[in-house]
């Protein structure tokens, strides 16, 4: 994981968007994270409840929030969002981005393609294969 070779300390937060429909539970997707960064050093995987990423970063003493791109239409995304944390906290927002060859997954396109029998095995960890199957 890149992130770990940059920071020190990385903490992922599992968050629940409210608008989007999960198929599974925060549990499990916290576990399937657990699973897939076992044997990286400095990564913390979190629940991070309900409310605002940005107050939740700080409320670890976090000087950043990480976000991974995988094309320009990310960033546009994201943009307004990294300056509306730093406005409410003061927290940066840094991007790291994305190998090439993921630019067009997305969660739908592995739910779909996986629900339809197809390999995913090139996309996700093996900790959500499992449960994909």
């Amino acid at each position: 994981m890149r992130a770990a070779v940059l920071f020190d300390e990385v903490v992922v937060a599992v968050s629940t968007n409210p608008d989007k429909s999960y198929r599974f539970s925060e549990d499990e997707r916290v576990e399937m994270v657990r699973e897939s960064v076992a044997g990286f050093s400095g990564i913390t995987v979190a629940p991070m409840g309900n409310g605002l990423l940005a107050t939740y970063v700080k409320s670890l003493n976090a000087d950043a929030i990480l976000k991974g791109l995988r094309s320009s239409a990310d960033f546009e995304f994201e943009s307004p969002m990294a300056a509306m944390n730093r406005h409410l906290t003061g927290v940066e927002t840094i991007y790291l981005q994305g190998d090439g060859a993921y630019a067009q997954v997305s969660s739908s396109l592995i739910k779909q393609v996986a629900g339809l029998g197809g390999d995913i095995s090139a996309f996700v960890p093996k900790a959500v294969i499992s449960r994909l199957s």
